[in-house]
């Protein structure tokens, strides 16, 4: 919940500035999400860049008397790309469970948009040694549900609950072992080449000084980046890391 219209334009204009003079790796795809209020404007910019967009939270309903709540068939009807879902905050702040998080993941697909489901560990989790005990969970309630045609339209995040905002890190080597951990899941629930496929994100302070050690693992295929996307050198300084 940053920027106003005014910021974000700038910051837009930043990005798309950057990108004109940087050259990404072909394979890499940059995906900007910002508030709700400057979807549409995003969506116009992504028209003469090289970023795709996704909104930070869908509603779990499909319509209705839900006032404040935003559809998935109001983000398909701006041309939205994706949408993250179960983020950390969403599940500290608003009590989203890993049924509602399923809910939601279930009207974006309905509504053919890519979900980015978040998982991860808090602090007291980590230091019980019960991370792979709480992000299992929250994969087999939030998405195992998915046929595999489903399953394959989602990317997952995984968000070391610790390490954002704290200035601390997950290592590269905590890193990989928790997204090997996370793509052995998937490999035992839709088979080896379905997890293969999947991207699954770190999203756990990056910074352009850790990202090229960081997505250097295996099974790291990008970041979702947080308060480091606020400013267009930081984020693209990520984006060419790989």
């Amino acid at each position: 919940m940053n920027k106003t219209f005014s910021e974000a334009d700038d910051l837009l204009n930043d990005i798309m500035e950057k990108l004109e003079s940087t050259t990404l790796d072909k394979n890499t795809q940059l995906i900007v999400c910002p508030p709700f209020p400057f979807l549409e404007m995003t969506s116009d910019y992504s028209d003469d860049s090289y970023f795709l967009v996704g909104a930070q939270n869908v509603s779990d309903q499909e319509v209705g008397a839900y006032t404040g709540e935003v559809s998935a068939a109001m983000l398909e009807s701006l041309e939205i790309d994706y949408c993250i879902v179960g983020h950390s905050e969403r599940r500290a702040y608003y009590h989203e469970t890993d049924e509602i998080v399923a809910r939601k993941v279930d009207q974006l697909l309905k509504h053919n948009l890519k979900p980015i489901v978040c998982c991860g560990e808090v602090l007291e989790e980590r230091e019980a040694g019960k991370q792979c005990e709480v992000v299992r969970k929250q994969i087999e309630d939030g998405l195992f549900h998915l046929t595999e045609e489903q399953f394959s339209n989602v990317i997952i995040a995984y968000e070391p609950v610790w390490a954002i905002g704290t200035g601390k890190t997950a290592t590269p080597d905590q890193a990989q072992e928790m997204h090997a951990f996370i793509r052995s899941l998937i490999a035992g629930k839709y088979g080896d080449a379905v997890a293969e496929e999947t991207s699954i994100l770190y999203g756990g302070s990056c910074k352009p000084s850790n990202a090229k050690e960081l997505f250097a693992n295996k099974d790291v295929d990008g970041g979702l980046i947080g308060g480091a996307s606020l400013k267009a050198e930081v984020f693209i300084g990520i984006a060419t890391a790989f």
